[in-house]
């Protein structure tokens, strides 16, 4: 997959909205790597804020939802790791602006 494809794939994600924080989870820093493959299944390897977030299935289907309309993707998978651990040090600037925390 090609970097292009990759950015096209996170835009898309941009439109996920984590509904504790209200800011999207690419800017959180919670998708740590998408990927399609030749057959059109999009893996998304993301991390959530908090073990155990009884968010977690709505995240995965507005994951799904967002990445329903690219005609290159066909299955979506999201494979959801604790390591490395998240931590405020991998949100974009723009989402700490938003959320008030220091840079």
């Amino acid at each position: 997959m090609d970097e292009a494809t990759k950015e096209y794939l996170m835009g898309a994600l941009e439109n996920v909205i984590d509904p504790e924080l209200g800011i999207d989870i690419v800017n959180l820093g919670l998708v740590y790597d998408v990927d399609l493959d030749e057959e059109g299944l999009c893996t998304v390897t993301m991390t959530l804020t908090t073990m155990g977030c009884p968010l977690a299935g709505h995240i995965e289907q507005d994951i799904k939802f967002a990445l329903a309309d690219l005609p290159e993707v066909k299955e979506t998978k999201t494979n959801i790791v604790w390591d490395p651990p998240w931590g405020k040090d991998k949100m974009s600037r723009y989402a700490k602006i938003a959320l008030g925390i220091p840079d």
